[in-house]
This record gives C-alpha cells, sequence and structure tokens, in this order.
C-alpha cells in the first residue's frame, strides 16, 4: 500500500509539473480539457486519497490525533473541491445601468443558465485615485427580485449574495454606463471546503503543540547550545562631468512640485529618479542630481540628445548601431529621421529564430519611447486645479526614500558578513572560544540592518499607502525583512541562524536590486486592496525565508562533512546533527506557513473572484512546493530520511521548487499571478 500511495503521490506531482508548462505552450483552455478537468486527473486524486486514508489505517495513525486531524483536513478540502467541480457553476453576467437579467451565460458550456430571480443594475460608479485617472474602485448598486426585494453594493472584493447566487464586480464598460459582474453558485462544496481549512488551521496548532509530537520533541533535544561570527564592508562611487542643467538649487526646487506619475500624486523627484535609473541603469549619471538631468533633458534638449546614456546591453545590437555600451538619443535616428530599430524590428520579424536580438531591440525601445513621451510633453504631468495636493511630509518622506539606496546599502554588508560568519562556523572546533562573542557582536549588526531595512519598508508603506506587497521588487523585499526577523527570533538559542539571517537577506535583496532597476511606487489594483492579500503574502514570503534557511543550512551540513571528510572530527559530528535538528524543527514552521499562506490566498480568490481554486500556475507550483516538502515529515514510511545527507541533499533540491514558484512562475509561465512580476 505503501508503494501504491507514493507512486500516485509522485504522479500527480509530475503531471502538476507538467500541466503548467502545457498550458504556458498551448493555452489554459487545453490544460483545462487533458488534465485538471479530465476524468482520469479527479481520478487520480481520488485513489491517492483512499489509498493514503487505508495507509494511515493500517499504520494506525488515528492514534496519534493531531497527524490523524491534519491529514482528515486535506481530505475534507479534496472532497470540497470534489463538489464544487461537479456541482457548482461559474459564470459572467452584463448589465448595463438601469437592465434587468434572469440568466448568465456558463464559462464552461458557454450556455444561458437561468436564475430564480431577477437582478437590476442601478447604478455604476467607478472611483479614482486622487487626481490621476486610476481606478482604485468600482461600485454597483444592485437590487434582485424573488419572493423578497434585496439591494446591495457590489465592488471589489464585497460580495452580493442571494439565493445562494454569488456576484462580484468584474469590470466596467468604458462609458460607465455599466458593467461584467462573475457569477458564482456553489453552496455546498465552499462551506466544506471552509470547513477544511479550519480543520487545517487546528491541526497544525496540534501537531506543533502536542507533548509526544516530533517538534516538541525536537525542540528539547539536549544538543541545542549556542554557537556564534561577523565585519563590514563599503565601496565608493565616482563620477564624471556634464553641462547645460540648471544650477543644483533650482533643480531641487522642481524636485518637491507635484506630478501625476504612474496613476498616483507623486514629487518631480521620484519621476526624476526613475528617469535616470530607466536609461541608464545606474542610479546617477556623472555628477548630476536626477533633477538636474530631467530638468535638463526638457530645457535643453537638443543638447541632451547628445549625450551618451542609453544603455544597451546586447553586443549584437551594439554592432548593428556602431555605438557602444552607452548610446545617444540621436544614435537612433537616421539623417531623415527614420527610426533606426523600427527598420531591424521589420526584418527580426521575417526570421524569427533571431528572438534575443527582437527581445534586446524591445528593451532600448521602451529607453527612446520615454524620451519621446518627454519631447512630446506626455512624461510631466503637474496635477490640475482643484485636486488635493500631497502634504509637504509626505512629499519630504518620499525625497529621502529616494536619496537612500535601502537595498544596495544592505546586501553587501549582509552578504559579506554571512559569508565571513558561514567560512568561521564551518571551520570551528572547541578551540574557536573567542566565537560566542564574535556571534554576539554578529547579533545586534544584524539587529541594526533589521532596523535599517524596516525603515525603508516604513517609509515605502507611507508612501504607498499600503504594505507593499504588490509586486517581485517589494516581495523581495520582504523576505530580506522576514529572513532577518527569523534569525534574530531563533539567535538566542539557535546562535547560528545569524549566518542564514545574513546570507539569505543578502541574496535576496542583491536579487531585488538587480531584477528591478526601477522600483516603482505604485497604486494597487482594486482587486489587490484587501487585507487579505497583506496576510497571504506575508505567510507565503515567512515560509519561502525558512525553506532558504533550510537550502542554506543544508548547504553548511555538506560542505562541514566535505571539509572534515578524510578524519574523525567529534565536535564536527555534534555540530552537523545540532544543524541537522534545526532543519527538522525548521521544516515544520516552513510547510505549515507555506499551507497556511495557500489557503488564505483561497479565501481571498473566492471573495476577489468567485473561484477559491483556479489551477493558476502560481497555485499549482505552491502545492507542489508544499507536497514536495511535505514527504520529508514521513521517516516512518522512508527510512531514508533518517540519514543525514539524505536528508539535507533533499532539502537542497526541494529548494528547486521554490525558486520554481517564485521566479520561474514570475518571469516564465505567468498567469493570473504575473502582476508580480511588474
Amino acid at each position: 500500500m505503501k508503494q501504491l500511495v507514493f507512486f500516485l503521490y509522485v504522479l500527480i506531482l509530475i503531471c502538476l509539473g507538467t500541466a503548467t508548462f502545457i498550458e504556458k505552450l498551448y493555452g489554459t483552455k487545453i490544460v483545462n480539457d487533458i488534465i485538471y478537468d479530465s476524468p482520469w486527473f479527479i481520478f487520480f486524486w481520488f485513489s491517492l486519497a483512499l489509498s493514503s486514508f487505508i495507509y494511515l489505517f493500517i499504520r494506525k495513525i488515528h492514534k496519534r490525533k493531531a497527524v490523524f486531524l491534519l491529514h482528515f483536513s486535506f481530505g475534507i478540502i479534496l472532497f470540497g473541491a470534489f463538489i464544487t467541480h461537479f456541482s457548482g457553476h461559474q459564470g459572467m453576467i452584463h448589465l448595463r445601468q438601469g437592465e434587468t437579467s434572469s440568466f448568465f451565460i456558463d464559462i464552461d458550456s458557454h450556455e444561458k443558465v437561468t436564475f430564480p430571480f431577477t437582478l437590476r443594475l442601478k447604478t455604476l460608479r467607478v472611483v479614482y485615485y486622487p487626481g490621476t485617472d486610476t481606478p482604485s474602485d468600482y461600485i454597483s448598486s444592485v437590487y434582485a427580485m424573488g419572493d423578497t426585494r434585496v439591494s446591495g453594493d457590489i465592488s471589489m472584493n464585497k460580495i452580493f449574495s442571494y439565493y445562494g447566487y454569488r456576484f462580484y464586480q468584474n469590470s466596467f464598460d468604458e462609458d460607465c454606463g455599466g458593467g461584467w459582474f462573475s457569477v458564482n453558485y456553489d453552496p455546498w462544496g465552499i462551506l466544506i471546503s471552509y470547513a477544511g481549512y479550519i480543520l487545517l488551521l487546528v491541526a497544525i496548532f496540534c501537531v506543533l503543540i502536542a507533548p509526544d509530537g516530533g517538534f516538541r520533541k525536537l525542540l528539547s533535544h539536549p544538543l541545542f547550545k549556542q554557537i556564534g561570527v561577523c565585519v563590514l564592508f563599503l565601496w565608493p562611487l565616482d563620477v564624471v562631468e556634464a553641462q547645460n542643467v540648471l544650477s543644483r538649487q533650482q533643480a531641487e526646487a522642481y524636485g518637491t512640485k507635484q506630478i501625476i506619475y504612474n496613476g498616483r500624486l507623486a514629487p518631480f523627484n521620484t519621476l526624476a529618479r526613475d528617469f535616470v535609473m530607466k536609461l541608464t541603469e545606474k542610479k546617477d549619471y556623472k555628477r548630476f542630481t536626477p533633477e538636474q538631468i530631467l530638468t535638463g533633458w526638457m530645457l535643453y534638449f537638443d543638447k541632451w540628445q547628445n549625450e551618451p546614456m542609453i544603455r544597451i546591453k546586447s553586443q549584437e545590437l551594439r554592432h548593428l548601431l556602431g555605438v557602444g555600451e552607452y548610446a545617444r538619443y540621436k544614435d537612433f535616428y537616421t539623417d531623415k529621421e527614420d527610426y533606426r530599430l523600427q527598420t531591424y524590428w521589420n526584418k527580426l520579424h521575417q526570421n524569427s529564430k533571431q528572438s534575443s536580438l527582437i527581445k534586446a531591440i524591445t528593451e532600448v525601445d521602451e529607453k527612446v519611447a520615454i524620451i519621446n513621451m518627454l519631447k512630446a510633453g506626455m512624461l510631466v504631468k503637474f496635477i490640475p486645479e482643484g485636486v488635493r495636493p500631497l502634504s509637504n511630509l509626505k512629499i519630504q518622506i518620499e525625497i529621502l526614500y529616494n536619496k537612500i539606496p535601502f537595498s544596495t546599502l544592505l546586501y553587501p554588508i549582509n552578504l559579506t558578513l554571512g559569508s565571513i560568519l558561514f567560512l568561521f562556523f564551518c571551520m570551528q572546533g572547541r578551540r574557536f572560544f573567542f566565537l560566542q562573542k564574535v556571534f554576539y557582536i554578529a547579533k545586534w549588526i544584524l539587529l541594526c540592518s533589521f532596523l535599517f531595512h524596516t525603515l525603508g519598508l516604513c517609509l515605502r508603506t507611507y508612501i504607498a499607502g499600503h504594505f507593499p506587497l504588490s509586486n517581485g521588487y517589494e516581495t523581495m523585499q520582504f523576505i530580506a525583512w522576514c529572513a532577518m526577523l527569523v534569525a534574530l527570533l531563533l539567535c538566542r538559542r539557535f546562535s547560528f541562524t545569524i549566518i542564514f539571517g545574513f546570507l539569505f537577506s543578502g541574496l535576496t535583496l542583491l536579487v531585488a536590486s538587480l531584477v528591478q532597476m526601477t522600483p516603482q511606487i505604485t497604486p494597487l489594483m482594486p482587486v489587490l486592496l484587501s487585507p487579505l492579500l497583506s496576510l497571504h503574502v506575508s505567510l507565503l514570503m515567512v515560509s519561502y525565508s525558512l525553506f532558504g534557511f533550510l537550502f542554506l543550512n543544508g548547504i553548511t551540513v555538506l560542505f562541514m562533512q566535505w571539509s572534515y571528510r578524510k578524519k574523525m572530527h567529534l565536535e564536527r559530528d555534534e555540530q552537523i546533527e545540532r544543524l541537522t535538528l534545526f532543519s527538522r524543527m525548521l521544516l515544520y514552521l516552513a510547510v505549515f506557513f507555506l499551507g497556511i499562506g495557500i489557503f488564505v490566498g483561497a479565501v481571498w480568490a473566492n471573495l476577489s473572484w468567485g473561484r477559491y481554486w483556479a489551477w493558476d500556475p502560481k497555485e499549482v507550483w505552491a502545492l507542489i512546493t508544499f507536497m514536495t516538502y511535505s514527504i520529508a515529515f514521513h521517516i516512518q514510511s522512508f527510512k531514508s530520511f533518517e540519514k543525514t545527507m539524505y536528508f539535507h541533499w533533499f532539502l537542497i533540491l526541494a529548494f528547486s521548487t521554490v525558486l520554481m514558484t517564485y521566479f520561474g512562475v514570475n518571469y516564465f509561465l505567468g498567469g493570473m499571478h504575473s502582476y508580480a512580476n511588474n
């Protein structure tokens, strides 16, 4: 029976991973038809659930109440999904103001489904962010007429329910005279699934506090002692000269002026900073401030179009244009004012094999387009009369935030300290008595890094008006914050976590700096204006941080094993055992945080779209990650996990699913979560 359960488990994991790539190649409808909605896929899940429960009873797991309750909650969740699949209805309905309808269009069959009532749209109102044309919410006033007449509002993250049918705001017509609404009818599946989620939370709590449970036993293990390491890293900046700019004092006066940028009110300083970073992919150009450079382009365009400040990364494109790494605006136009990139683009589309050059042209074209927008007077939009401006305090705080490169200051410091700590820790023996003091100093340096990073997040939160978790750059920042926080919380008992706090936060901050050289602060999409968003993303980021700790811990163990491979070393063996126990303990928290985060996301999706699981690539890979790491808990069924090296190799390889969930989906597979790539 064990072999059957394991075979079905791995088979489903393979099917899930394969399905995401099929969707990328052939589209959502194809993958839904041949995999997700297919009878054989549903049969696999049913077979896995049935065989798993038979195996649980064979192993008498029902006597361990907390563990059995955990597995039982998964069964309830699967049963709820089964009911939803076969009895639920989803569709769309379009209504104009004053219009009444008694049916909706089913999204699967595209047939009309009749309501036992009629629905009428009274008014639809679009609420915008102040001074912009960016919607912050769509609010529709409706009333339903059946046995009784009920009125209510539908907006993003606010549902209108009647007779078991739930209506969700989807979008609005261009003239704001009507809109599209999602319809969901699933009275039993959602209730059962929610019961499963609640049971899961209870089960996780019981597993963590059970006196005879693995987590409590690990916490009380006598091998957990304190151990300990650290240094600083700074680097200079070089500057060059330029001309045709306003004086620094004059340009700074522009910096505080308020403009409409990225769908929100912002100081001119923010646009100027992003303008320079976009073109040069550096934080400065020569020795002038961003305000001096942007105003220079505005006032002395003929001079600045000769400045080589547009970075071209592609060697092939540089060769075509006959320029170096940095090109002038004039280099992109012929003497007859023909746009050279357009000519190359047209030729390349006749030969689709040169996709790398097409990508390079697209990237540089965006930079040229920004200058063209500036030239046409479309880039800088000062706020119109009648719009309430931002307070002077908010303007000054945003300018301060723009001046402090939080990520680029912290990542070299944290990476350097983490690397030094790692080497000392791996080489240590009883002779390194000074390590305790070094770890004590390192803890306070990590605390300073954490507070500095927290300041950056707080400033960004105040500027944006929401917790910064809306895109890839911000979530990487939050992962780094979580990594440092977890290390500080654990270092009193497990002092070696300081190493991972420095290393993992440094790596994620480095990635954040490389991935997005222009970290723009934008207003949230209306659907993201939900408190469940912050909770959902926060839980996932904490779990990713913990998985990162497990990965680094595994690397540390393998390095220590390799460094002493030629001789026995009692201190080394004790240290490896301590690190292994630490990984086993942390695995509980990482997997449980991921599981709770997934199901909080399901509740949020149900409130926003009327569907708690849509087989989106991000959802699928989060599930793959959860299922993969969960295998390591089953030591009694898979004795190999008792072996230290096997266990750590598994954790190192399993981290690839985390990387795929975060980076692979965002930057390759896409899907509904693709906004995280912005």
